[in-house]
């Protein structure tokens, strides 16, 4: 899809399987301008239904004009085509016409060609439009007369029907009907080509146009279509609508109930999460499997490729060149860590990204108030986060420290500047970390005074506590740069944290918040239950290091972890800390891109 807005695919109106029967300006431009595109059961469904007619024909007709150009792929798959039958129309599948008159592309899925007579056809996954009600004819003696909805296309069907007939007429041939086929009734429609399917068209054409020249238009409002919209993870309709409705209560102005969010984000979560540390692992993926295999060939698991939304390495894995293009095509990250848990490098599918996020991002962070802002977010929610995890689970801990914790949140509020905000940030940690050490039961009271003598390091970490959070906020960091750029955020242009190169400075920023609740939540369960011991850990001349067996345990709390639901506090529906990584990262766009008037992080009580 072009970016320049002067061209449009005419399946645009709307995409295969997404809001399939009504118009949505927002989900348009996300599409056509920026390029944004998530796949969901709908589009699957759409791309079934169009298994055979997405195939290119090797057989094109000429043009009967040079107004409107033909457009074919460099490569084509060689069919096997029927003999052409003089008395029959011929049938070419995935007409791609350009006009740069209407500025318009469009792919036509079918087009019977008969000399100068052209009849598009085309293909949609649903049910046409029953708006009205016709009586059957039925036998009188024998049973009532039934009364049956009147089957008609879709407006947007019609729509873009209408831009194919324009595109045909225009490149000289004469275009008396179209078609639309709609495949969940195995029903063929025809629609009548005059001069209100014309001008229907071209109207709907200027509109999309004047949409995409402007800014992204807002979201829709307790719309019924947004739920079954693959975009709506990421348009978030509902989150967004509440946050601007939430200001201008404030404001004094009227309230609208429609307006809380529903549970609709996201429909499903059972993606699958993969991360490999084994020495001699290998990865490959055979048709619509990944297979991960020993050092001496033997299967050791096989995972549906259609699951998998993420792979970290650790270490001496192997993951073969073709598994690394089959998940590029699929637009899973790849990770690449150091046994210790740094992230080395990330293999970023080339994706669609949305330009108008990216330019946001570095518009509004350049601006120190700003970015002061987003900074004193993340601050106050990591202090509160970690003032309720001691409160929560410290025996003993002394009444000041959460005065002390409480008093830094306040003044982190109304900090005037970035350094004036790290100060309180770095004095909120000193006192957290000096009493985190009781978080641990007496039966690890050894590794607690390790931990107490030492305090928090990291470079490197001198014993099993500092291992465990240095390794899980490596983890974490991970996960908040996938997060990032599902996002389409630059992870490398932070607030809170100094851009340097190579550091993933927003990843860290989206962190902050998580980390007492995923990274040190681990760190203190792992010990407690008896997951990680002393055995599972190795002191080097290079620091405190987890073993093989160490690092398997870790990975499965934290797994466990981050799949655990938590209650967002201001939309009260519950997701994963995973999703909710997603969500943050998500509604810090729509801040940038000015959508929601503030930015809030989780909180727990």
């Amino acid at each position: 899809m072009e970016q320049d807005c002067s061209k449009y695919k005419a399946f645009m109106w709307p995409a295969r399987g997404v809001a399939e029967h009504a118009y949505c300006p927002r989900l348009f431009y996300y599409m056509t301008v920026e390029g944004v595109f998530l796949p969901s059961a709908d589009t699957e469904q759409g791309a079934g239904a169009h298994r055979n007619v997405d195939r290119p024909s090797t057989a094109t007709p000429e043009l009967a004009t040079t107004s409107a150009r033909r457009t074919r792929p460099k490569q084509v798959e060689k069919l096997e085509e029927t003999p052409i039958d003089a008395d029959r129309p011929r049938s070419i599948r995935s007409l791609a016409l350009t006009s740069e008159n209407l500025g318009l592309t469009a792919t036509l899925d079918l087009t019977e060609i008969e000399g100068t007579r052209a009849v598009p056809v085309e293909y949609r996954k649903g049910k046409p439009k029953r708006p009205g009600q016709v009586i059957e004819p039925t036998d009188e003696m024998m049973e009532e007369p039934r009364l049956l909805p009147l089957p008609e296309p879709w407006p947007t069907d019609r729509v873009q029907v209408g831009l194919q007939v324009l595109l045909l007429e225009e490149s000289g041939y004469h275009v008396p009907e179209a078609y639309l086929y709609y495949a969940a009734e195995k029903q063929r429609l025809r629609v009548v080509v005059d001069d209100a399917l014309r001008q229907e068209a071209l109207a709907e054409l200027n509109a999309a146009k004047r949409t995409a020249e402007g800014q992204r238009p807002p979201p829709l409002v307790n719309d019924p279509r947004c739920p079954r919209c693959s975009l709506q993870p990421i348009c978030l309709p509902d989150e967004i609508n509440y946050q601007r409705f939430a200001a201008l209560t404030v404001e004094g102005q009227t309230a609208d109930d429609r307006l809380t969010p529903r549970k609709i984000w996201p429909p499903r979560d059972d993606g699958i999460h993969v991360v490999l540390q084994r020495e001699g692992i290998r990865v490959g993926v055979r048709g619509q499997s990944v297979r991960v295999t020993d050092k001496e060939g033997e299967l050791v698991r096989d995972l549906p490729l259609a699951n998998i939304e993420s792979l970290a390495v650790l270490g001496p894995v192997q993951v073969s060149t073709q598994a690394l293009c089959v998940f590029a095509e699929h637009e899973v990250p790849v990770a690449y860590l150091s046994s210790a848990g740094r992230l080395v490098a990330m293999m970023d599918p080339m994706g669609p990204t949305s330009a108008a996020v990216r330019a946001a991002q570095v518009r509004v962070l350049d601006k120190p108030d700003r970015a002061l802002e987003l900074a004193r977010a993340v601050t106050v929610a990591k202090i509160a986060n970690q003032r309720t995890l001691l409160m929560r689970n410290h025996v003993g801990l002394p009444p000041r420290v959460a005065s002390d914790l409480q008093y830094c949140i306040t003044a982190a509020e109304h900090a005037a500047t970035m350094a004036e905000l790290r100060g309180h940030e770095g004095n909120a940690a000193a006192t957290y970390f000096a009493n985190f050490a009781g978080l641990f039961k007496q039966g690890v009271s050894k590794i607690a005074c390790r931990f107490a003598a030492h305090g928090r390091q990291r470079r490197p970490p001198p014993d099993p506590i500092n291992a465990v959070l240095s390794f899980g906020y490596s983890m974490l960091a991970n996960e908040c740069t996938a997060a990032c750029r599902l996002a389409s955020l630059e992870p490398t242009l932070g607030a809170l944290h100094a851009t340097r190169p190579g550091r993933p400075a927003l990843s860290l920023d989206l962190m902050e918040p998580f980390r007492p609740l995923i990274a040190d939540s681990v760190a203190v369960s792992t010990f407690n239950r008896g997951e990680l011991v002393e055995g599972h850990f190795l002191d080097t001349a290079a620091g405190c290091a987890l073993t093989d067996a160490g690092r398997k345990g870790f990975f499965s709390a934290y797994g466990r972890r981050m799949e655990t639901e938590v209650k967002h506090p201001i939309f009260e529906y519950r997701l994963s800390y995973r999703r909710m990584l997603m969500l943050h990262a998500r509604l810090v766009a729509a801040w940038l891109l000015g959508e929601v008037p503030n930015v809030a992080f989780l909180t727990t009580r």
